[in-house]
């Protein structure tokens, strides 16, 4: 009796065990089938442009009249420009100035107005009256609360007649490596302060066309990684590797020159904050021993392995000025005066002003972006 029962046990254990294995065999049958989802499509590959452009987004041109000039600077020789591509800026009548002054019709949808660029005039006080004087005479009155002048030294009666954005950076008013790399220092800080959306600097010899630096930066966003302006060399610079290593090193790259002026985006500048804010900025430039301009590329080119979107649109004093065609003036961005083994080295543009009452001609510029300028030449 003991056995048989035993055996029915076994019975009953190994019925319940092989209906258990079948309604886990059953269960997925019973389960509503699963929807299927669209997979995404592989992105298309696109070939990287120059300079920032990853995306492609930024028409490219082909170097100017101007590129192929051999050029003298304090860091070397200056032949043609050889990197592949230059960017250029729509023309004048590609996009129109929308309420504010601002920029319409741009590709990123993101118009641009004066107010979220700031311009930085690097200056020293033995240049006030000569050069700034005619500054504030010309492009800044069209500028005046977006443009900040950064010099060496206190003049209230300057800041009392023009009411400008004057800093006095404390730096010294001599011409060396270290008190350029102190007044940029402190335009760096003051651009992060500002909140704006795009660095640019310029020296005190430069004309900026408002217009055109528009249009130019309204081809871009702000949000992206993008600097630009004009070598002072056709080929990149080398310095030691004192940052990342122990200087025993040399690294390659290229940078804007600040007589030319350039643009930064404030998404670049912000990642260039661990070697450029609150001081870093002197401490970077004498790791490397190099200017202000030389070590601004260096962060961003061989620190944030960023590229410098050369254009053709700045000028400074090293290029010859009077080969620029008379034609473009108006489109370019920068102009500057004197240099170049000659006082005359000034843009062939014709107007109200004689070369002798208007010796940089940007009087004379300013007059044909500004016509209705009360001390311009009326024309009968």
């Amino acid at each position: 009796m003991h056995i048989a029962s035993v055996g029915v046990s076994k019975f009953c254990f190994l019925f319940a065990l092989a209906f258990c294995g079948l309604l886990v065999l059953l269960i997925p049958a019973f389960q509503p089938t699963a929807r299927q989802v669209d997979l995404p499509h592989p992105r298309p590959h696109v070939r990287p442009g120059p300079a920032g452009n990853r995306s492609g987004d930024v028409a490219t041109g082909q170097k100017g009249s101007s590129e192929g000039q051999k050029i003298s600077s304090r860091n070397g020789y200056q032949g043609p420009e050889k990197r592949s591509n230059y960017h250029t800026i729509p023309e004048r009548g590609a996009v129109h100035e929308g309420k504010g002054g601002g920029i319409a019709g741009s590709r990123f949808q993101d118009p641009l107005e004066l107010k979220d660029i700031f311009i930085a005039v690097k200056t020293t006080k033995k240049y006030h009256k000569s050069r700034l004087a005619l500054l504030f005479q010309t492009w800044i009155s069209k500028a005046k609360e977006q443009t900040y002048i950064f010099t060496d030294g206190e003049d209230k009666e300057l800041r009392h007649r023009t009411g400008a954005n004057i800093i006095n950076t404390n730096c010294s008013a001599a011409h060396t490596r270290q008190a350029l790399c102190c007044k940029m220092s402190v335009e760096y800080d003051k651009f992060i302060e500002s909140q704006k959306r795009w660095f640019c600097h310029v020296d005190d010899d430069n004309y900026v066309i408002l217009p055109s630096l528009l249009r130019l930066l309204s081809s871009y966003h702000h949000s992206q990684d993008i600097y630009l302006g004009r070598p002072s060399l056709d080929h990149p610079i080398e310095a030691a590797e004192r940052v990342k290593s122990d200087g025993s090193v040399s690294v390659k790259f290229w940078f804007a020159t600040g007589g030319a002026g350039f643009c930064i985006s404030r998404g670049l500048a912000l990642k260039m904050s661990p070697w450029a804010s609150l001081g870093n900025f002197i401490s970077t430039a004498e790791k490397i021993r190099l200017p202000d301009d030389c070590t601004i590329g260096y962060i961003i080119e061989a620190l944030l392995e960023v590229t410098l979107s050369q254009t053709h649109v700045f000028h400074s004093h090293l290029e010859n000025l009077q080969k620029l065609p008379t034609d473009t003036i108006l489109d370019q961005v920068t102009l500057s005066y004197g240099g170049f083994q000659n006082r005359r080295n000034v843009v062939s543009v014709a107007g109200g002003f004689s070369l002798t009452d208007d010796p940089s001609r940007f009087k004379t510029v300013h007059c044909l972006l500004y016509p209705d300028t009360d001390w311009c030449p009326r024309k009968n």
